[in-house]
């Protein structure tokens, strides 16, 4: 099909053209073009398929799925952490055998955790949480375990401050 411009003029300022089709000025002379297209388009799709299962669903949470198992060492991270200079808690739910954490954040309210990750570094467990949410735009906490005081120390970056303070959290029993 090809197109022309139409520069009659038509009230509009020159070098405005209207774009118009041209051909196909009857539908019986174009039906050919037109069934050839959908008779491609039929043979292409229905080549030889095989049947292949869906992939599982995607969680929309950051929880870890039940079926992997995380390290001894990264599974020590699961409880109830709280910092001692203002009653935030982060509770580490669970994590799976790629270090992925299904944690929460509270201050006291929930604040959303946009992910969560541990992992083993020199024979030391470390983790680091982001959060967005209101008045959190990607602050983070960047932690390693104490093993022998049982507490996470590290620091937090502040992203609406842009300041980063040293911190630790203690294990709630």
């Amino acid at each position: 099909m090809r197109l022309i411009q139409n520069r009659t003029g038509s009230g509009r300022p020159p070098g405005f053209h209207q774009t118009t089709r041209a051909g196909c000025s009857s539908s019986l002379r174009c039906a050919p073009v037109l069934a050839a297209v959908v008779l491609l388009g039929l043979m292409v799709s229905c080549g030889s398929k095989t049947e292949t299962s869906s992939p599982p669903p995607v969680p929309q949470t950051n929880a870890a799925p039940a079926a992997a198992a995380a390290s001894p060492e990264l599974a020590k991270l699961v409880g109830k952490w709280q910092r001692p200079d203002g009653g935030y808690i982060v509770d580490i739910r669970g994590v799976d055998s790629s270090g992925k954490l299904d944690v929460g954040y509270f201050n006291p309210n929930p604040i959303n955790v946009s992910r969560a990750a541990a992992w083993r570094d020199k024979g030391a467990t470390k983790l680091v949480i982001e959060l967005r949410d209101v008045n959190y735009p990607g602050s983070t906490y960047t932690l390693e375990l104490n093993p022998q005081t049982d507490q996470l120390f590290g620091q937090y970056f502040q992203a609406t401050l842009r300041e980063t303070f040293d911190v630790v959290f203690s294990r709630l029993k």
